[in-house]
């Protein structure tokens, strides 16, 4: 079954058209790894994708596991299960991080956490961070480590992840990379990562490589190849590449 479907999607944002007749299909339980130039639209899909503003839809249609969801809010997305961790997740002040954690969980804030998720807490490497202001004074690492755990608290059937690899060191692009990866497994979910860079490959099991450009996605086999083609060759003569050997795949 198809989990998401986009359909000729054309988006834009204060009368300037940043996507034009994007078509795009996700299925269950698969990672999907995006990649593209700078500037190509990348972010501003996986937003339209979560119904943020001020991205907006002036044709086309996003359908979420069966039911189009084109019109729907933010909110009305999130608890049909899909969720979204941004490029640069913001600070909140006023607001602990324990208290968020269990908002996630569907907790009563005078709740403790259960030993299953203090140890997922844990293995976040965020205890020591459960009393501070959201984000207020993190670094990189620690901000994705604490919006990614907000994710899995929330048990999204879909993972929207905005360059979950940016602003993070190695140890922290293993920590979260393996947990996204642990999560997929275990909760049948799919995931769509928008990155830069191929080093969460090493990580994330993946069998799909997506190439935005010029508002059409390329979607090709092995992730790994394609990210080194890319360095290579760059995004036009990857894609030029890889269309030519499917074309003679499909002639044979």
């Amino acid at each position: 079954m198809h989990i998401l479907e986009v359909r000729d999607l054309v988006v834009g944002v204060e009368g300037k058209t940043i996507l034009s007749g994007v078509n795009l299909i996700l299925e269950e339980k698969e990672s999907y790894i995006m990649f593209g130039p700078n500037g190509s639209g990348k972010s501003t899909l996986i937003n339209t994708i979560m119904g943020i503003k001020p991205y907006e839809v002036s044709s086309g249609n996003i359908v979420f596991m069966g039911e189009d969801i084109t019109n729907k809010s933010v909110d009305e997305r999130a608890k049909l299960g899909i969720s979204l961790g941004f490029q640069y997740p913001p600070e909140i002040t006023g607001i602990k991080l324990s208290d968020l954690l269990k908002i996630c969980l569907d907790k009563d804030l005078k709740t403790d956490f259960n030993q299953e998720e203090k140890s997922l807490i844990e293995a976040f490497r965020l205890s020591n961070f459960l009393e501070r202001n959201i984000n207020v004074g993190f670094s990189g690492g620690e901000r994705k480590r604490a919006e990614l755990l907000q994710m899995i608290f929330l048990k999204p059937k879909l993972l929207l992840l905005d360059e979950p690899d940016s602003g993070v060191d190695v140890e922290s692009l293993k920590l979260i990379a393996s947990e996204i990866q642990k999560y997929i497994e275990n909760s049948g979910s799919s995931t769509f990562i928008v990155t830069h860079k191929g080093d969460i490959l090493d990580y994330i099991k993946s069998k799909h490589a997506c190439i935005l450009l010029d508002s059409k996605i390329h979607c090709f086999p092995e992730p790994r190849h394609i990210y080194e083609l890319i360095k290579k060759k760059g995004y036009d003569e990857c894609v030029s590449c890889q269309e030519k050997i499917i074309e003679r795949w499909n002639n044979v």
